[in-house]
């Protein structure tokens, strides 16, 4: 397995992204897409994983994340953030032509992957979402009322702040995601909080346009993108091969949780499934 990292010139600013390739000839690609205020070296051990098992993953830094440029922990726009994703997925198929296509999601990076799938046909071979939050378990009544206002007027003003301890049950994780320099740990920009949002309400009402293989990966005690979002999910999209996988006592990051090995793992048999059935 290699690494690889790159930027390209990205709505709203230069992106950066950080690949890992398998040692042979790449069975499929991936391009990944992290969650607010994190970035994507904290899916190294899935990218690892995954290149181990034969796919080349490309991982970008959203806008206002990790290397990328863009004020701090402001993604812009939904639709920048997946303009760029796309981007970040051609480019990995530019890379490795002619194999199967996917793209897999955390969090916000999950609500981007379903932005970009239901807002207009993706050729992709599948959709991979972790921790999907179309129903939001934080900001409260008056935030969520003044926050179109200070989107508009004072985009980069701190609103909603995340509790860390709600990420992972493993106390290493969490200590690793507090001492993180490229993690925004301050309260998240009006506008990413209001671009999450609105969207995550844009998506719900666009399940229906949701075709081609997903899987849906949720855990059952996730304190900030509640559970019931995937179920939502389940009930609205049209997918002909829908594939809902919740884990009881798994906190919000399923990656970053114990039984990690057990969750990348069942990813990778997902997706190599649909390479060879796709």
């Amino acid at each position: 397995m290699t690494t690889e990292t790159g930027h390209f010139p990205g709505k709203g600013g230069r992106i950066a992204w950080r690949a890992w390739q398998p040692e042979g000839p790449a069975c499929g690609v991936i391009a990944l897409s992290h969650g607010v205020a994190e970035h994507s070296g904290r899916y190294e051990h899935v990218g690892t994983a995954l290149a181990a098992r034969g796919f080349a993953v490309y991982a970008l830094d959203h806008l206002g994340h990790g290397f990328s440029g863009g004020a701090v922990a402001n993604i812009g726009s939904m639709d920048s953030a997946a303009d760029n994703l796309a981007k970040m997925l051609d480019i990995a198929s530019a890379a490795h032509p002619d194999v199967p296509r996917f793209v897999l999601g955390h969090s916000m990076g999950s609500l981007v992957v379903l932005h970009l799938a239901t807002r207009a046909p993706l050729a992709a071979d599948g959709v991979v979402v972790s921790a999907p939050p179309l129903d939001i378990a934080v900001g409260n009544a008056i935030q969520r009322a003044a926050g179109p206002l200070l989107s508009r007027i004072t985009p980069n003003l701190g609103v909603i702040e995340l509790d860390s301890v709600l990420i992972s049950r493993d106390p290493d994780v969490v200590a690793a995601y507090e001492t993180d320099p490229l993690v925004h740990r301050g309260r998240l920009p009006a506008r990413t909080a209001m671009e999450v949002l609105l969207h995550a309400g844009l998506v719900k009402q666009r399940l229906a346009k949701l075709s081609g293989p997903v899987l849906v990966l949720h855990g059952g005690q996730d304190g900030l993108a509640a559970p019931s979002s995937s179920d939502v999910i389940e009930r609205d999209a049209r997918s002909a091969e829908l594939t809902v996988l919740r884990y009881p006592d798994l906190f919000h990051e399923v990656f970053n949780e114990p039984e990690r090995e057990q969750v990348i793992s069942d990813v990778a048999d997902w997706l190599t499934a649909h390479v060879t059935h796709g």
